[in-house]
């Protein structure tokens, strides 16, 4: 078993199909889009496929460590994760094949009017383990 990430953009990738953010859609396609994730993560669940999921807030802080003190903390002027990344997903699966599988369909995900957002998603495997330095 490999685990992956399945990043969701609010923006990027390719030019998108639709570009409205999700807080200007009715409030029942919202619900269908979010109805749509849980009844997805239940499914990964139930095959064992399922590792963890979360929805991110817009607000996000850039913050790093500067010796003594507080850190010091700014909202840029670097790549805006937080009007990029809406959530993401954990998956655990056989093969690569099948991440990728999983993630045309959670792009396949309900928008505005029920359409399928064909969203592009963000497929990363994650690391089994930490690199480390050889000499």
């Amino acid at each position: 078993m490999a685990k992956y990430l399945l990043l969701k953009h609010y923006r990027g990738g390719p030019t998108p199909l639709f570009d409205r953010m999700i807080d200007e859609w009715k409030p029942e396609e919202v619900s269908a889009h979010i109805q749509y994730m849980r009844d997805f993560a239940a499914r990964l669940e139930a095959s064992g496929e399922y590792v963890s999921e979360q929805a991110l807030s817009p607000q996000g802080t850039f913050v790093r460590y500067d010796g003594e003190g507080s850190p010091p903390v700014t909202d840029g002027p670097f790549a805006e994760t937080k009007d990029l990344i809406a959530g993401f997903m954990v998956i655990d699966v056989d093969s690569y094949e099948r991440a990728l599988e999983l993630a045309g369909e959670l792009s396949a995900a309900p928008g505005e009017d029920g359409e399928p957002l064909r969203e592009w998603l963000e497929l990363r495997p994650v690391l089994a383990e930490m690199p480390t330095a050889s000499e």
